[in-house]
């Protein structure tokens, strides 16, 4: 080995688990619906539609069907006629424009009947464990009749109008793993095409888009007759389903932390293996030069109306224009020519530039990345005990490690804890509140590790690094779920936040941006600091069109001819 090798390892936790840097995330090979395209692809699954049951109002059922090399999964969808003042996007909602399961195998007409007594009032019902998804979703009225009405006429509706909007319908929640009865994720995960994480909820989606064009192609035929036109190909795969996320999914990364240090680290090092290429061919540079020009024609047309966002598409157009006048000096023959580049990138590009960088190296290396997807989920460590045994010494080191930074914060400064956690008793929905004026505080739920961390390490004074941490639990019993968390990074370094959750300034986009963009959403688009707007799957083959081919760089716009 030559010994002019750099020592190239995965970026530190110190780094990467910023909110700042989580909030700049982008999409990647590791992406959860590129993941689910890719193995469907690969297997050669089937797809059919089995009942198609909508009348000419548009309400209705149909089933839509996909069929892997072991089992098959159907998607059962109900269309209704829903009032215009009954239409919200809230989680709180007790009607929908459609609601939908994923059903394990194919649904007898029995079964059928069952579920439409129950999905389409969504909690308020109950399903089985042949159950093993619940979701819903609302039109977008204004695209809805506009598409509708110039298919029905003959016509393709206007390119511009889709581009803004992106979507027929979104989604306002998609639940899976047990809720209402559903089938738990414990009894799935052993499924090889489950095991990453939110396949089913992914394929639920991509299903879903696929009947949402079914069903408005029907819609205008219902209206025109027979004069009725079929949406254009290249249209319809641009329509992805929408969806608004606000503060429900931000205490996820909290919550969850050996779930979401698997994430992270397995992207990192599918970074760090890509940064480790002695020297890139033609090939794989030609790859990364096609998904980078892509990219940039993505960010043209990535819009936002929030002040912060808006900052950081300006900062990365900037950045792009940078990357492109650096990479004509770089030699790619040679001299880790990838890890080179993500040096240049920290001195000289935004956080945001930096880490669509990141994702850009992977593209040329699937057989380097793609595997890793089945590191990604949490197969029973994050559910430890605490080790009583471990002497004091131990467990203070793995805090200071974590969370030394918080304990320089001023704790007692009023704008370090402002903001507190709690559920909302009216919405049933996690919220942010203002701790010094809302009367929140009794009601507080544990998202502050940083600020608890800095507690237990404070009452860790004194005590001898021999004690062990059940005498010091037996004293201190506040700080059991600290301990357990301080315990946990052992083997989830990634774990946790390097941030305070309930400063004044905190943004709780940040978190769900990161959630997001495992799930490979683009174009971010905050309506505020605690919710986000995101499309799924726009750009990608509908089932009929789906081969290894176009199965994966689907996300990326394709260049003008």
């Amino acid at each position: 080995m030559s010994s002019s090798r750099p020592h190239i390892t995965r970026r530190p936790p110190s780094m990467v688990m910023r909110l700042e840097r989580l909030g700049s995330l982008h999409q990647c090979r590791l992406s959860f619906m590129r993941i689910l395209m890719r193995r469907m692809a690969e297997e050669h699954w089937h797809f059919s539609r089995p009942v198609f049951d909508i009348d000419d109002t548009g309400v209705g059922c149909a089933v839509y069907t996909a069929k892997g090399p072991n089992r098959s999964y159907s998607l059962v969808a109900f269309a209704h006629d829903l009032p215009a003042e009954l239409r919200s996007d809230r989680v709180i909602a007790e009607a929908w424009d459609a609601t939908f399961t994923i059903f394990d195998g194919v649904p007898t007409a029995g079964d059928i009947a069952r579920l439409k007594q129950n999905v389409p009032l969504q909690e308020a019902g109950r399903v089985s464990e042949s159950e093993l998804s619940l979701s819903r979703a609302n039109r977008s009225v204004r695209l809805w009749e506009h598409v509708v009405s110039a298919l029905a006429a003959g016509k393709q509706p206007d390119t511009h109008t889709i581009e803004q909007v992106g979507y027929l319908m979104r989604t306002t929640a998609v639940y899976g793993s047990g809720k209402f009865g559903a089938a738990d994720r414990d009894t799935l995960s052993n499924r090889a095409e489950l095991h990453p994480p939110f396949q089913l909820e992914m394929l639920s989606v991509y299903l879903t888009r696929t009947f949402v064009r079914d069903l408005i192609e029907h819609a205008a035929e219902a209206k025109g007759g027979t004069k009725a036109a079929k949406l254009d190909k290249s249209l319809a795969r641009g329509l992805g389903i929408g969806n608004s996320t606000g503060l429900g999914m931000a205490p996820f990364v909290v919550n969850h932390p050996v779930l979401f240090n698997n994430w992270i680290m397995a992207r990192e090092e599918a970074i760090c293996r890509a940064r480790s290429v002695i020297s890139a061919s033609d090939e794989a540079v030609q790859i990364f030069s096609d998904r980078l020009k892509r990219s940039a024609l993505s960010v043209s047309k990535w819009t936002s109306e929030h002040p912060i966002q808006i900052q950081k598409i300006d900062a990365l157009r900037d950045d792009l224009r940078r990357l492109y006048k650096h990479i004509e000096q770089i030699d790619f023959a040679n001299a880790y020519p990838w890890n080179q580049l993500m040096i240049w990138a920290e001195a000289n590009l935004s956080s945001e530039g930096q880490e669509l960088l990141a994702s850009l190296i992977l593209e040329p290396y699937p057989e380097l990345v793609d595997g890793l997807a089945d590191c990604m989920a949490d197969d029973g460590a994050g559910v430890s005990s605490i080790d009583g045994a471990m002497p004091i010494g131990d467990v203070k080191n793995l805090l200071e490690t974590c969370f030394g930074w918080a304990a320089e914060l001023d704790w007692q400064d009023p704008k370090t804890c402002a903001r507190a956690w709690y559920v909302s008793e009216e919405k049933l929905e996690p919220r942010l509140g203002e701790r010094f004026e809302e009367p929140i505080a009794d009601y507080e739920q544990p998202l502050a590790p940083a600020r608890d961390a800095s507690l237990a390490i404070s009452d860790l004074q004194g005590w001898a690094p021999t004690d062990t941490v059940s005498d010091f639990l037996f004293r201190h019993p506040e700080h059991r779920h600290t301990v357990r968390r301080a315990q946990l990074s052992r083997i989830a370094p990634y774990g946790e936040i390097r941030d305070n959750t309930i400063s004044h300034d905190v943004l709780p986009i940040d978190m769900l941006r990161a959630k997001l963009s495992f799930f490979g959403a683009t174009h971010f688009d905050p309506r505020s600091d605690r919710w986000v707007r995101i499309c799924m799957f726009a750009g990608a083959p509908y089932p009929e069109e789906l081969s290894t081919q176009n199965a994966d760089d689907w996300v990326y716009p394709a260049m003008a001819p």
